[in-house]
Order: C-alpha cells, then sequence, then structure tokens
C-alpha cells in the first residue's frame, strides 16, 4: 500500500458507512471501503450466529459541535506509517488510515470542532480534515459530548431450522454428541418441519429462513432433501419469506450429482475438516476405524472443481490444536471460507477422553493459523470465523440463536433448542407455534444477553463474543449468567484478529482504490 501522506486516507470493511458514502470519497482518493464478508454474519458452521445486533446509532456529522475520540477505543500501530482503530462498542468494524488520519484523530483527544482543529494544525488540508473527522465520527472513532447515542437492539429477521434429517452417519468421529441409529425423517414429517417453520417465521414476523439439512449424515438421505428444498422453496415464495439454505456434510459420500444439484439450486455446502491427513484422521475415522481425510479432500477439491465453494468447518480439539494452521492454509489455498470451532464437552465424547484442549494450547495453535493468514491474506474479510463464537462483522449480544431465533428438529419431528441437546425434546412441529415453545423453555441452559453474564458486563468485547456458548458455560460451570470458559482464548486473541483485519485492508486496499 503506497501513501503520500498528502491527504487523510481511511479504509474500513463493508460494515462501516454506506456505500453510497464510500464511493464518492474514494473518487477523491480520501477513503476507500473494502469489501469484507458480510454473508458471513451468519456462516454455514452448525450453530447459528447470534441473533440479536446491538450498536450506538450512528450519528451525522455536524462541524459545529465538539467531538472527541471515543472511549475505550482500541488502537495500534500496522506498518508503512498505517495505525488501525476498532470501537468495540461502536457500529463499525476495524479502520485502517494514514499518518494523515491519524494527525487528524490525534487532535482530537480533548473536545474540539473541526474549525479548532484546523486552527490547532493550519497544514492540515481543509477538505481532507473534515472528511477524515465525518469518517471518523461515522465509524464511531469520534463522539460529540452534545449528543446522546443510546444503544439501539434489533432482533434477527432469520429464522434458523436445523433439519435432523436422518441420524445414520458413516463417521465415528470423537466429538460427536449423537448416538447413532439408522432412524431417518420421513417426507411427512419433512414438509410438516418446514410448515411449522414458515408458521413460526410468519407469526414473528421474520422476513427470512434458513434451513440447514443435517444429521447425522444429510447425503445419506439426499432424495428427501432435494424434495423438502422444493416444498420449501414454493412455500417461502408464497409467503414472501427469503429462503437461504445449506447442506452440513462430512465429505465423504457426496456425489458429483449432488453437487450438481446443489450449485444449480444455489444451496450453500460446509464441509468438516478438522486438519490435513493424519490430524483429520485422528478424530474423524469410518466406523471401521480407518481414516476420511482422503474421502473429504477428495470431495472438496470435486465441488468447487463443480462451481460449488464449499464452507469449511474446523473443530479444534486438544488433538488437532496444533496443527490447525495446516487446515486453515488447506483452505486458503482453494479460496475456501471456513470456521474455527472449540470443542463442546458431550457424553458420547467421553470414551475417546478429554477432547478439550487447554487455553495455553488453544492461544499458540490459533496463533500458527493466524501466521499463515497473515502469509496469505485473502481478498475477503475471515474476521468473523476465527476465533470460535466471536463475529466481529457485527456487535451482538448473544453468542447464537438457541431459544430465540433457532429450531431444531429432530427425525421424528420432535424440538429442540439446540442440536447438541437433540434428545432432549420439548415438543413437537404440530405445536401451534414452534419457535414460542421453544422460547418457553426455563430450566437447562439459557442464552441470555451477555450484559447478564457476571464477567461480561464491564468487558470491551462483550458484544463480539457475547459470552460465548452458553451452553458449553452451562456444562462447564452449572450457570448460564457468567462468562464463558474460554474468555481468556477470546481476550488473547482478538487483537490479534483485528491486527489481521487491518493487514488486509492495506493489502487490497491499492488494487479496489485503483
Amino acid at each position: 500500500m503506497t501513501d503520500t501522506y498528502a491527504k487523510p486516507i481511511i479504509l474500513w470493511g463493508d460494515n462501516g458507512p454506506s456505500a453510497e458514502q464510500d464511493c464518492a470519497c474514494a473518487d477523491e482518493g480520501s477513503a476507500l471501503n473494502i469489501p469484507s464478508l458480510s454473508e458471513s454474519l451468519e456462516t454455514d458452521c452448525a450453530c447459528p450466529d447470534g441473533d440479536s445486533a446491538r450498536w450506538s446509532d450512528r450519528v451525522a456529522f455536524d462541524p459545529a459541535l465538539r467531538w472527541q475520540q471515543t472511549a475505550g477505543m482500541y488502537r495500534a500501530p500496522l506498518k508503512e506509517g498505517y495505525d488501525l482503530a476498532f470501537n468495540p462498542l461502536g457500529p463499525a468494524g476495524v479502520a485502517v488510515f494514514n499518518q494523515s488520519a491519524r494527525q487528524v484523530l490525534d487532535l482530537f483527544q480533548s473536545p474540539r470542532t473541526s474549525a479548532e482543529v484546523l486552527s490547532l494544525n493550519p497544514a492540515l488540508d481543509q477538505a481532507g480534515m473534515v472528511r477524515a473527522t465525518q469518517q471518523f465520527a461515522a465509524l464511531g472513532l469520534l463522539r460529540s459530548p452534545s449528543i446522546v447515542t443510546p444503544a439501539c437492539r434489533t432482533e434477527s429477521r432469520l429464522l434458523t431450522a436445523w433439519l435432523h434429517v436422518t441420524n445414520a452417519c458413516n463417521l465415528r468421529c470423537a466429538y460427536c454428541y449423537l448416538a447413532k441409529t439408522n432412524s431417518a425423517m420421513n417426507e411427512t414429517v419433512g414438509r410438516a418441519a418446514i410448515d411449522a417453520v414458515v408458521r413460526s417465521a410468519i407469526k414473528h414476523q421474520f422476513t427470512a429462513i434458513k434451513l440447514k439439512y443435517a444429521g447425522g449424515e444429510a447425503t445419506l438421505n439426499f432424495p428427501l432433501v432435494m424434495t423438502l428444498h422444493a416444498y420449501a422453496t414454493t412455500l417461502a415464495a408464497q409467503h414472501n419469506l427469503t429462503l437461504h439454505e445449506v447442506v452440513l456434510s462430512n465429505g465423504v459420500g457426496l456425489t458429483a450429482a449432488m453437487i450438481d444439484f446443489m450449485r444449480a439450486e444455489k444451496i450453500r455446502l460446509m464441509i468438516s475438516l478438522d486438519g490435513i491427513g493424519a490430524a483429520h484422521d485422528a478424530q474423524r475415522v469410518f466406523e471401521n476405524g480407518a481414516g476420511s481425510f482422503r474421502a473429504v479432500s477428495h470431495s472438496i477439491d470435486r465441488a468447487v472443481a463443480h462451481g460449488l465453494a464449499p464452507h469449511l468447518s474446523i473443530t479444534v480439539t486438544t488433538r488437532t490444536a496444533d496443527t490447525v494452521a495446516e487446515a486453515v492454509a488447506f483452505a486458503l489455498d482453494r479460496d475456501l471460507l471456513f470456521n474455527l470451532n472449540f470443542f463442546r464437552e458431550t457424553e458420547c465424547a467421553v470414551a475417546f477422553g478429554d477432547l478439550r484442549a487447554g487455553e495455553a494450547q488453544l492461544v499458540a495453535g490459533l496463533r500458527r493459523a493466524l501466521a499463515v493468514i497473515e502469509e496469505h491474506l485473502p481478498r475477503r474479510s475471515l474476521i468473523a470465523a476465527l476465533v470460535d463464537r466471536a463475529a466481529f462483522t457485527t456487535p451482538h449480544d448473544r453468542a447464537c440463536g438457541a431459544g430465540h431465533s433457532y429450531l431444531v428438529i429432530d427425525q421424528h419431528g420432535g424440538l429442540a433448542r439446540c442440536q447438541m441437546e437433540i434428545e432432549k425434546t420439548i415438543a413437537d412441529v404440530f405445536a401451534e407455534d414452534p419457535l414460542q415453545a421453544v422460547r418457553d423453555v426455563h430450566d437447562g441452559f439459557q442464552n441470555v444477553p451477555v450484559d447478564s453474564k457476571e464477567g461480561c458486563r464491564d468487558c470491551e468485547w462483550r458484544y463480539w463474543c457475547a459470552g460465548g456458548c452458553s451452553l458449553l458455560t452451562f456444562k462447564m460451570t452449572g450457570r448460564s449468567d457468567v462468562k464463558s470458559p474460554n474468555c481468556n482464548v477470546y481476550r488473547s486473541i482478538y487483537p490479534e484478529v483485528i491486527r489481521l483485519e487491518g493487514l488486509r485492508l492495506l493489502k487490497w486496499g491499492d488494487d479496489l482504490k485503483h
């Protein structure tokens, strides 16, 4: 990234100020919006993302008012004279700026108007200074003491449903939470399940639904997936609902015909890949104990060749934490999106020993993965996928939608709050309002807002991890209202993830600008 320092330059991702404003700024070489991965707000891993968002209202810049740097803002140097800034409680993501823009921001350490700032440094380009000030305000890096901006909360308009189309699986993964059987969903139950999702979506004013065809191994009942897709497409159109679909697969049984169907019908594909070679095979094996990596990697490459780029879900355990960087390199080599998930304790996994990686091992493994990404910075943002339940693309106050905007439907039509509790059904798809039935469960884990969690209320990162997986916290502590057992890992890695996003913005700035 070259920089003449003639004008303030500010770079940000697509969760910053509006694209219309960005284009106007970029034309003058004073700012640039670099697209990040907005679709990763709701990634294709097993868990749904947070069902609510929280951010400070964006404010219109008034040059007559005094402005100052936002309290709690995270800042760090990058390279080539650039810095980054990030307001964990603000409306946008990471911003990167050059020396001239830094001079502007530094002049607002105390409340000042634009005119006062200009008088302190007459050498500043006036138009560039005003534009930079406007952008810093829009990014939440400057605040006016005269403007009260209470945090606002919006409920998700996306209702996600896990459709457990079969309980059968051709693998026996070490961390799986299911007791495998040959039981499968039939068409009658499947149609009733989609009816239930649409019924609750309409009642609760959702505008979109997302169906996750899962199991077991969803491809073992793929004819039903095809049938339900057709039914869901028709029903969603009838009720003016946007439909998103994804098949969650272990990758070992994917055929070319399945891949072509998903590509043609715009159904996304998630494949689990935990490592390369022996690292993957250490925890994802066939029933006879043979490793599955060769079959999985073949399916991934076949899908890419057929024009369907799968999302890779990488589960980090004590067996794979030391080699997760290799799986990340595999994804980057193929320009595939991925997410890193931490192992959650399950009763079925007890026989495999302790799979939970310690804090030091997790942090070391993640840092090696981040180093690989830094060497091969992708054009698209990965910031939402690198640390378990963190989602740096938008602030949120719940780590997932369990109990709020998420339905899990087993092969018999039973309803559960989370796929990891799929055997604890609380109603069925014939309930008048399945989502409300899930919301009315008040025992067991509770997916409470992060501001209700002890140890989280005063943390500057709380709207990005949202306190972590509520089910994991409940299993580990017996409480839902305390911080995640992974809190120290989050806090150690978050600054490094932010730095990585800053470097990505720097790398791709010139290409997108010119």
